[in-house]
């Protein structure tokens, strides 16, 4: 991620100048008003040309504004030309809106150049907009969470954000946890290699409630990456069954879990927890099952885009997702 090797800016292809940030409220209300505005002067410090929704900040009970608004929003954000349409927040809010947009119109801004990045409740929009239109759209911050914390924003989020912006991001590795092995004594998960799969996926509750719905989109031998926050291994467990007995599971090439957070274990529990819930989904499904994504309602989060074609390569515990091309 660094860009060292990019010192010759005028020979290495890419344009590091300014860009076009275009901040919009689909979801829930902005009530960190400090947060946003932190958000705002960091992307204007590093440079960029700040364009803010004029409903960024409308409220309707827990909204940012009634679904006509937040339609508008999502629609204005899509003819704004801005090189980076970031979501002010998650929350709650896009599920209830998804009939209303215009994918066409988003899919013609994402192939014009506008990237649609965020995460959390945004998974509804990239799914249903990729079941509708084959667009990709970027798995990755929000402005008030990410870029608005009163401390620094974490490096590694900014690093794979400049990336996007200047045109150098090409994939993202991490390390896996690490686990016991198998039964057989085999490692938890085998080294592999796929060549060519569909990244696609985002939080694990949104998108099970897309089941059953024209917006998930249909994804044969793909690559799902999924988080969430808040939801007990259990619930997480439910949620996991809900995508395998729809039968999303079983036509995925491998399942990469991102970062759960946010949830507490109950006296009940007896020794259930998440990797209880990792153990349970690696004898249902025969593709490996990814542990640690750098990815979730947490700090350090890499950018995925959601609907491209990757590459994925494991050994030990090292993974490699890739989507760059050479130069």
């Amino acid at each position: 991620m660094s860009l060292a090797s990019h010192d010759d800016h005028a020979h290495c292809g890419h344009d590091h100048g300014p860009r076009h940030i275009y901040i919009y409220s689909p979801s829930g209300a902005v009530r960190d008003k400090a947060a946003f505005k932190r958000g705002i002067a960091r992307l204007k410090a590093m440079g960029h040309e700040v364009e803010v929704d004029a409903d960024a900040l409308a409220t309707h009970t827990r909204f940012a504004g009634d679904e006509a608004t937040r339609l508008a929003a999502i629609h204005r954000a899509a003819a704004s030309g801005a090189d980076l349409a970031l979501i002010s927040r998650g929350g709650y809010g896009i599920t209830r809106i998804l009939p209303g947009i215009r994918y066409k119109a988003v899919a013609k801004a994402v192939a014009g150049g506008t990237r649609f990045v965020g995460v959390s409740d945004f998974t509804a929009f990239q799914n249903a907009l990729l079941a509708k239109t084959g667009a990709i759209t970027w798995a990755g911050p929000s402005l008030c969470g990410d870029l608005g914390p009163e401390g620094e924003p974490d490096d590694i989020m900014l690093a794979c954000l400049d990336d996007l912006l200047t045109g150098h991001g090409e994939g993202s590795g991490w390390r896996m946890n690490a686990e016991k092995p198998n039964a057989a004594g085999q490692p938890a998960v085998r080294d592999i290699y796929v060549k060519s799969a569909q990244l696609w996926g985002g939080n694990l509750a949104v998108l099970a409630g897309l089941v059953g719905t024209p917006y998930l989109p249909a994804v044969r031998g793909g690559i799902l990456f999924i988080e969430d926050v808040n939801e007990h291994p259990y619930r997480v467990e439910r949620l996991l069954t809900q995508l395998l007995h729809a039968g999303v599971l079983a036509q995925q090439k491998a399942v990469i879990l991102g970062q759960f957070t946010g949830y507490k274990l109950a006296p009940h529990d007896k020794g259930f927890k998440l990797q209880s819930v990792v153990d349970w989904l690696r004898t249902q499904i025969k593709a490996p099952v990814l542990t640690n994504l750098p990815y979730g309602h947490v700090a350090t989060k890499v950018l995925l885009p959601v609907g491209a074609t990757v590459s994925l390569s494991v050994e030990g515990r090292d993974a490699l997702l890739y989507w760059g091309h050479t130069h």
